[in-house]
């Protein structure tokens, strides 16, 4: 089992960056940030972009897997974050995980005064995204003539780190963005779905997990051809919580066969809301809980 944390990008690098030198030193085995415009009721405090926050990671760790969570193209073209991907793969030595999404409705496209679309062009929009992405990072030069997106002779050169490029770790839970995820990640995130209670959500991750084992075995690919992403704070109870929920959750998830967990950094107030303390005598636990 491997275990992750978000960091979200609501500090000046003057104050974000402790958190995540403490990342690496509590033994966590990635890292990521929300890639967001803004996000919520926090677009009306600090916010800072994905891709910097995660440049400036790099500078300051040398070993955490650094990641967005998740990149979506509500406001990324794929010509352009290929070359932010290969850069940030570059400067990180090989440490880029792209976390990537179909994007929701809400600030991200309307402070760019797009409409908002349907979950099924949305998801229309995500397949032809996904597909441009993988291929300008696959090759040194594209052209692309699509429903949403366009490209002449996009150059990719010299190409990712890591080969024949950075991980995608796609974020599905209906049906068509599972058949993404199976076609194109090499991971899968899902955050279940919205619920009243933990062990409701709990039934409701068992079914997803079971639609994408499906999903896999129609498309061909063994059940362990895939690392397998749950994010534990979607549930009703905030896993840094406490050490017994963390641990709980953790259990949880490996026996349903998540090769991966992501937890969130402790906030002082709103979202995430929780105590430093937690998170410390959590990280003190990684090494049994893996």
């Amino acid at each position: 089992m491997r275990i992750g944390i978000v960091i979200l990008p609501d500090q000046r690098w003057a104050d974000a960056s402790r958190r995540w030198r403490l990342a690496e030193e509590y033994g966590f085995d990635h890292a990521w940030t929300y890639d967001h415009l803004g996000w919520r009721d926090l677009i009306t405090g600090p916010w800072f972009d994905a891709v910097p926050t995660l440049t400036a990671a790099a500078t300051v760790t040398s070993r955490i897997r650094l990641g967005t969570y998740v990149a979506s193209p509500n406001f990324r073209h794929p010509v352009h974050f290929a070359r932010e991907a290969t850069a940030l793969d570059d400067i990180s030595g090989g440490r880029l995980i792209l976390g990537l999404g179909a994007g929701g409705i809400g600030f991200d496209s309307a402070v760019l005064g797009q409409p908002e679309l349907t979950p099924r062009r949305r998801v229309d929009r995500f397949a032809e995204f996904l597909e441009l992405f993988d291929t300008i990072l696959r090759q040194p030069s594209t052209t692309w003539s699509g429903e949403w997106f366009s490209a002449v002779d996009a150059r990719s050169i010299p190409g990712p780190v890591q080969q024949p490029r950075p991980p995608f770790v796609v974020a599905a839970n209906g049906p068509r963005a599972l058949r993404l995820a199976a076609r194109y990640g090499d991971g899968w995130v899902t955050t279940g779905p919205q619920a009243e209670t933990a062990d409701e959500w709990w039934r409701a991750v068992t079914e997803i997990r079971d639609r994408f084992e499906t999903t896999l075995a129609d498309a061909g690919r063994p059940l362990d051809s895939i690392d397998r992403y749950l994010n534990l704070d979607s549930s009703p109870v905030f896993s840094m919580s406490s050490v017994g929920a963390f641990t709980d959750a953790v259990g949880r998830a490996r026996e349903l066969g998540f090769t991966d967990v992501i937890t969130h950094w402790p906030r002082e107030s709103s979202w995430y809301a929780g105590d430093e303390k937690v998170l410390t005598e959590v990280a003190a636990e990684l090494p049994r809980l893996r």
